[in-house]
């Protein structure tokens, strides 16, 4: 129960980057235990360490948020929103053309590029666009993206 312990604690609050860990499978093949010398915290910073080091090993990947975007906006402006998005890593999925010389744009983007979105489109659109938006589904990061994450983590491990 005691490695088992550790191991959760690094599967809450991450071994790379901070975040919650999930889809893990742990198997604990040997240990030895001692009804003098072992302590319950011995074999949790055991398991705790032991699961850090399995899990660099592994290459983990920071998985990331993405949304389905609807952007509405005058026809000529199609090109100018998709050149946007794209910047933002953000992938069209198809356009829909409507009466009065308006388009719908479907895309979908990672969240953290399109969280202030309507400053930008607010720009493009000289204030005539609106959006909406909903969570999609989860993607690994590019690792670029990764690195910078995890390069700014900062863990506070007391243990060594």
């Amino acid at each position: 129960p005691a490695i088992e312990k550790g191991i959760r604690q690094v599967m809450k609050h991450g071994a790379i980057a901070g975040y919650p860990m999930q889809n893990i499978e742990v198997s604990v093949y040997d240990g030895k235990y001692h009804p003098v010398d072992s302590k319950e915290v011995a074999f949790m910073t055991a398991g705790r360490k032991a699961f850090i080091d399995a899990v660099q090993k592994a290459k983990p990947a920071l998985l990331e948020p993405f949304v389905k975007m609807e952007i509405t906006c005058a026809a000529d402006l199609i090109g100018d929103i998709s050149s946007d998005l794209a910047g933002k890593r953000g992938r069209i999925q198809g356009t829909d053309m409507l009466p009065g010389n308006q388009a719908v744009v479907h895309a979908e983007a990672p969240l953290s590029e399109v969280m202030t979105y309507s400053s930008q489109l607010k720009s493009i659109t000289a204030g005539a666009g609106s959006y909406a938006m909903e969570y999609s589904h989860d993607e690994r990061t590019p690792p670029n993206v990764q690195a910078e994450v995890v390069a700014a983590f900062n863990p506070h491990d007391d243990d060594d």
